[in-house]
């Protein structure tokens, strides 16, 4: 029995480890990225374009940096000749307005949409523990449910339209970001009283302050220096402004996130494209900066 053709564009940092996922779990994937094959997972066909990848599959996952990219490969889906694509996986964060409108577009079409994104990092990926949390109608749900199995053996359906799965992405991405900026001043606090940061790290993981910043981004990338997470600073910046533009939006409480989204912000302009982990150096480096004279 042959095997379904998965297509799969956009191969990252994370991308390029789903797109192996799904080779591992016995797909046959046809793959393309922008900046060619060099990252194509063994065992997949990487081609040279998007409209390569519509012709010969019918389910296409993306995993793409924001949503002006996912839609740019969406309206790509639309044009391609002799297109077979029927339905569209998006594991990119792109915010629920972007959701909803690349959904609207595809449905012009017929072509289904399933905003799946993932939490868990780069290492959650390999490990198969990544959370695909995802939405969209029960039809396009039922068609790529198998091929989300592929992806991790993590997931969720949060909800029956596009955008929700957005939603609560970004409210995750939020807590990640607000718990690992908060974690850095309190760790850098510490070091200033004279604490040793392994100790602190024991005593807080076994205490009310406990978080993944403290249990993991901590032990992992700030204690032994590697700074190696995967995920940079700039799609942090990007996630947390989507989340704030969102939740204003909807008239929500948005008096933690614009101090978070202002702390994000300044680290990506300082230190463009740097592990986000590093959030603990930036922020420590800048407290220890004499304050500037005030103007008078």
């Amino acid at each position: 029995m042959s095997r379904e053709v998965v297509g799969f564009i956009g191969l990252g940092n994370m991308g390029s480890v789903l797109a192996a996922n799904l080779v591992e779990a016995g797909h046959a994937v046809v793959a393309h990225d922008a900046l060619g094959p060099q990252r194509s997972p063994e065992g997949a066909a990487h081609v040279p374009s998007v409209a390569e990848v519509a012709h010969r599959a019918e389910v296409l996952v993306l995993s793409l940096p924001d949503g002006t990219a996912s839609e740019q490969v969406a309206r790509a889906v639309l044009d391609a000749s002799g297109r077979r694509a029927r339905c569209i996986v998006d594991t990119s964060t792109i915010g629920v307005g972007a959701a909803r409108a690349v959904a609207a577009l595809l449905a012009e079409e017929k072509i289904g949409y399933v905003d799946a994104p993932v939490s868990g990092g780069v290492a959650g990926a390999r490990a198969r523990t990544l959370t695909v949390m995802y939405a969209g109608d029960d039809g396009a749900c039922s068609r790529v449910e198998p091929l989300l199995a592929g992806l991790s053996d993590r997931r969720r359906r949060v909800g029956d339209r596009p955008g929700m799965a957005q939603a609560l992405k970004l409210a995750n991405n939020f807590l990640s970001a607000t718990t690992l900026a908060a974690t850095s001043e309190a760790v850098a606090f510490g070091l200033a009283a004279g604490l040793d940061m392994a100790t602190m790290l024991d005593v807080l993981n076994a205490s009310s302050g406990r978080s993944a910043a403290s249990d993991d981004k901590f032990p992992r990338h700030v204690l032994t220096g590697r700074y190696a997470a995967g995920f940079a600073n700039s799609l942090m910046d990007k996630d947390v402004r989507l989340y704030l533009d969102a939740a204003a939006g909807q008239g929500g409480p948005v008096s933690v996130g614009e101090a978070i989204a202002a702390v994000w912000r300044r680290f990506a302009v300082a230190e463009p494209g740097a592990d986000f982990t590093r959030i603990f150096p930036h922020l420590s480096s800048a407290a220890a900066r004499p304050p500037r004279p005030s103007a008078s």
